[in-house]
């Protein structure tokens, strides 16, 4: 049984045989973008964390390299222990060295060598401005003893020189990738650009435009703008920086893959993880109340996962503790699916909710706010009625397990006059549906013992406190 979700394996032969999302198709609209305009440019792939990126880009890579495309794959946020991402760079660029293009690389290594040290200076001396204010640790960190007018002379010719590195790198560099691979541009990939260090984040940004901005060379940033720009407000101090406006100076082409298609992902989870050795082992469906659990479980994942668009990561990690807890049940105990993975998904994303229920502090008014508030999905005639049951089975355990037994407060009552059950709560999805409410009470009250059921007997096994079953 697996506990954790593995990366995906890009085959080289069929780099998307083991894509679950069908994104083949995009690789291919993505690739004839490049074909289009090989001269060069900058596409950024702006989707959210977790939404899968990083598997496409890779399965994206080796597909370009099976079209005989060189590629370069950069993972910014393991690199950013480097200070100057220049050096990283140049790096990655050494490996596309042969015997016959080295003395190409050397010469634009150094190039690179002479830039760096023409712009060395001039970044002292931001750095200096920015963070110290003694004027005397300042000039003892930039050398500066010179006259004022000597000082400006020096920071002049500093910039002609600074101007003709830049120059002189690119053209270098410009050769040298195209002694690499003939008629076709490099293909280097940027990845977890949003994950670094603002500062490093912001300086790869920075020195692609100004280095890097050359023919044969095209730029794959995978990016979640929205973090990257939050980086950018950070590096320049300030939440008045538009970010948008910012990143468009580097971006040429912004694409966003499609969200998959409905079903397909927690579906794949849901096998990769082996559910149905739990929930359809012949144990469990000898016992009538316990075969439905397995289309229960899934029709939850669709409400909570597609409803709700949680990140594909986020869907794994709630897919693998799921499957870790219900090793704690036994064959024939009550799972009660919809409400064993609710809770499992407010733990993973709503931690503070989570600890909240268990500290017994809520009232029940508390709690059905703070559920609609962290669910975020519509409500609508698709949606009303199971969101519904997850509210009032969430009220159900919890009013079991914040009281003591023999003093509860029930959910309902018979009415004296009409001789039926009358409901005691209310339903924040739905108003003035005091018959809808009544029904799931009495379905829940109706389950033999599942209806006694309090949050204890979830969360205990869901914060892998009861011993697992071999």
């Amino acid at each position: 049984m697996n506990i954790k979700h593995y990366e995906i394996e890009v085959e080289p032969e069929n780099p998307f045989a083991n894509c679950k999302l069908d994104r083949e198709k995009y690789s291919d609209i993505l690739t004839n973008i490049i074909n289009s305009y090989p001269y060069g440019f900058v596409l950024a792939l702006n989707n959210k964390w977790g939404t899968g990126k990083t598997t496409f880009v890779k399965m994206w890579e080796q597909n370009l390299k099976n079209n005989n495309f060189q590629t370069l794959y950069f993972n910014a946020w393991e690199n950013d222990f480097e200070n100057n991402p220049l050096t990283a760079l140049m790096g990655e660029l050494k490996t596309l060295t042969t015997k016959e293009t080295e003395p190409a690389f050397k010469k634009t290594l150094k190039k690179a060598s002479t830039l760096t040290k023409h712009i060395a200076p001039i970044i002292a001396k931001a750095i200096a401005d920015r963070y110290i204010d003694t004027e005397g640790v300042k000039d003892a960190i930039i050398g500066v003893t010179k006259g004022l007018s000597d000082v400006f002379e020096n920071e002049v010719n500093e910039y002609q020189k600074k101007k003709k590195s830049i120059s002189d790198f690119r053209q270098s560099l410009s050769e040298f990738i195209a002694s690499t691979n003939e008629e076709k541009p490099l293909i280097f990939i940027v990845d977890e650009l949003d994950r670094c260090r603002p500062n490093y984040a912001v300086s790869i940004l920075e020195q692609i435009k100004h280095f890097f901005s050359i023919p044969n060379i095209v730029f794959i940033l995978s990016i979640d703008k929205e973090q990257l720009g939050n980086a950018i407000k950070g590096v320049y101090g300030s939440d008045d920086i538009d970010a948008d406006e910012y990143l468009r100076r580097f971006i040429d082409i912004e694409y966003s893959i499609p969200e998959p298609e409905v079903d397909i992902f927690y579906k794949y989870l849901y096998e990769y993880f082996q559910f149905d050795e739990f929930f359809q082992s012949p144990e469990r469906l000898r016992s009538y109340e316990l075969k439905s659990d397995k289309s229960n479980f899934l029709e939850t994942c669709k409400l909570l996962f597609t409803k709700a668009k949680v990140p594909l990561r986020q869907q794994e990690k709630i897919f693998a503790h799921s499957r870790l807890a219900l090793r704690s049940f036994t064959e024939n105990m009550y799972v009660t699916p919809h409400i064993f993975l609710l809770l499992v998904f407010i733990k993973i994303r709503h931690n503070k909710f989570y600890e909240e229920l268990k500290s017994k502090h809520l009232a029940i008014q508390e709690l059905q706010e703070k559920f609609i508030s962290i669910i975020k999905i519509e409500i609508n005639g698709g949606t009303e009625r199971q969101l519904m049951w997850l509210e009032i089975s969430l009220i159900n355990i919890y009013n079991n397990f914040s009281q003591d037994r023999y003093y509860r407060k029930n959910l309902f009552e018979k009415d004296e006059e009409s001789g039926e059950n009358k409901a005691l709560i209310s339903s924040i999805i739905k108003k003035d549906s005091e018959k809808e409410v009544m029904h799931i009470l009495e379905n829940i009250d109706r389950g033999h013992r599942e209806g006694d059921l309090d949050l204890m007997h979830y969360t205990k096994r869901i914060d892998l406190l009861e011993d697992m079953k071999t």
